[in-house]
């Protein structure tokens, strides 16, 4: 991989704030959305607060894909036009609350390329800290791919190894209305997730695609399902393959020892890994 070059480099260090505050709303709305019960206190669950913050550009400002056009904070390079999370860490300082204004300052840290085995992929590192009445709260970090119009859009895989006998799993069974509405409670207009003709034609999935961060807030919450008193210190994930709508998919997680927990997102249909992840659990301000 190779540092990015002159065009790129303008980019580093590009630095935006948002505001928002949390809403009881939106929690109930997601917890409607995942069919799970709406959590009994006023804490926002782990990875919750990326229904904040969202970015609602007018539609003169969107491209072909639904994203606002790039070129102001990330990047911009017509001959990249797809895009992808591809990973990401978050740290969790304390859990936000019902009520909090929240302030989050992102950053791009980086911006490098190299040449995949269908052309060039740009990997951009974007760090975000979010800030609420009692001062941080959430420190992340996302990495985000650009690949070519001709880049592979399911990879074939060989089955991972499989989970240690005593794994804890449950279903994961994604329909159209779920990732509509995940969609909608994220602002995320990438039609990949809701646009099947657009998914199949343009960017050749063979269905829709399930949201990234779907997948991981789902990890997330069979982790907490197995361990409520636990509290989820640090969420580490990479996306391994896409997760397609109409997949038999399930989460399965399994302690590594007694701060880390390993947790999956597997297709059933050969064994697959489309999402990885570590959770590392440990004391939070409260």
């Amino acid at each position: 991989m190779t540092a990015a070059s002159g065009r790129y480099s303008e980019y580093v260090g590009r630095t935006r704030t948002a505001f928002d505050r949390v809403s009881t709303h939106i929690v109930e709305r997601l917890a409607a959305t995942l069919d799970i019960s709406t959590p009994a206190d006023d804490r926002l669950p782990p990875l919750w607060h990326w229904l904040l913050f969202q970015e609602w550009a007018p539609a003169h400002a969107l491209s072909e894909d639904g994203h606002p056009q790039r070129g102001t904070f990330l990047p911009a390079d017509p001959t990249l036009p797809r895009r992808m999370w591809g990973a990401g860490r978050v740290t969790f300082h304390r859990l936000l609350r019902s009520g909090e204004t929240v302030k989050r300052t992102s950053s791009v840290l980086r911006v490098s390329e190299k040449q995949g085995t269908t052309g060039r992929i740009l990997f951009v590192t974007v760090r975000h800290e979010v800030n609420g009445d009692d001062g941080l709260a959430i420190s992340e970090e996302q990495h985000i791919l650009y690949l070519g119009a001709q880049a592979t859009a399911v990879k074939s895989a060989p089955p991972a190894v499989p989970a240690p006998a005593s794994a804890f799993t449950r279903p994961f069974v994604p329909d159209p209305v779920m990732l509509f509405r995940f969609s909608a409670l994220t602002g995320n207009s990438h039609r990949i997730h809701y646009d099947e003709r657009y998914a199949r034609s343009v960017e050749r999935y063979p269905a829709l695609v399930v949201h990234g961060p779907l997948q991981a807030i789902c990890l997330a919450d069979l982790l907490r399902r197995h361990e409520p008193d636990a509290q989820l210190a640090r969420f580490e994930f990479r996306s391994q393959r896409a997760a397609l709508l109409g997949q038999a998919l399930v989460l399965e997680g399994w302690c590594d020892d007694a701060a880390t927990t390993s947790v999956h997102l597997r297709s059933r249909e050969g064994g697959s890994v489309c999402m990885q992840a570590q959770a590392t659990l440990g004391q939070l301000d409260t």
